[in-house]
């Protein structure tokens, strides 16, 4: 029998000093060019959290930004930070946070965004998430500039909330380090 796997949601203010110390910790040990900004990234918003044995085994997030579509400025949620400690891969807890995140993302955006590499895409495909063909942009201090390295490496989960021309242009808000 398969074990339902579930993850704890929480906003980065609900979380205490330890756990997000522990999710950042967890983060970097996963992936070998994580940064403090890409850790920055992945807060103020909501969390989805796997323990096992006490232990934070996995970390996911969702934060708002604004994403331009089709003349408009939409809410996205977009998706940061997922990761599994290695030992514990491939029992269903990538999956488990991202059905907290996913429901988030129904509920409160105009629809979902994730950068997420080759290796990794077809775990996102398959949950429904659909790959950007359009042109990427960021909206920078020096102006709206292309993100050519970008294209190809875009998934948005649309919603009912707003239609989405994945063959059109998207243009994501300015933060420090990547931008996507």
């Amino acid at each position: 029998m398969t074990e339902l796997r579930i993850a704890r949601t929480a906003h980065t203010a609900d979380l205490d000093a330890a756990t997000l110390e522990a999710a950042r910790t967890l983060l970097f040990d996963v992936f070998d060019d994580m940064t403090e900004d890409d850790w920055e990234h992945s807060l103020g918003g909501i969390h989805a959290l796997v323990h096992e044995d006490g232990e934070l085994i996995g970390h996911s997030s969702v934060v708002r930004r604004h994403l331009v579509h089709g003349g408009r400025a939409l809410r996205c949620g977009y998706v940061e930070g997922v990761g599994v400690r290695a030992d514990h891969r491939g029992r269903g807890h990538g999956a488990a946070m991202m059905n907290a995140l996913e429901r988030v993302i129904r509920g409160a955006y105009d629809f979902g965004a994730l950068g997420a590499d080759r290796e990794v895409a077809r775990f996102y495909t398959r949950r429904g998430w659909q790959l950007w063909r359009g042109s990427s942009w960021a909206l920078t201090p020096a102006g709206i500039r292309r993100t050519p390295d970008e294209d190809g490496a875009i998934y948005v989960l649309p919603t009912a909330a707003a239609p989405l021309d994945l063959d059109a242009d998207l243009t994501c808000d300015w933060r420090e380090g990547n931008v996507w």
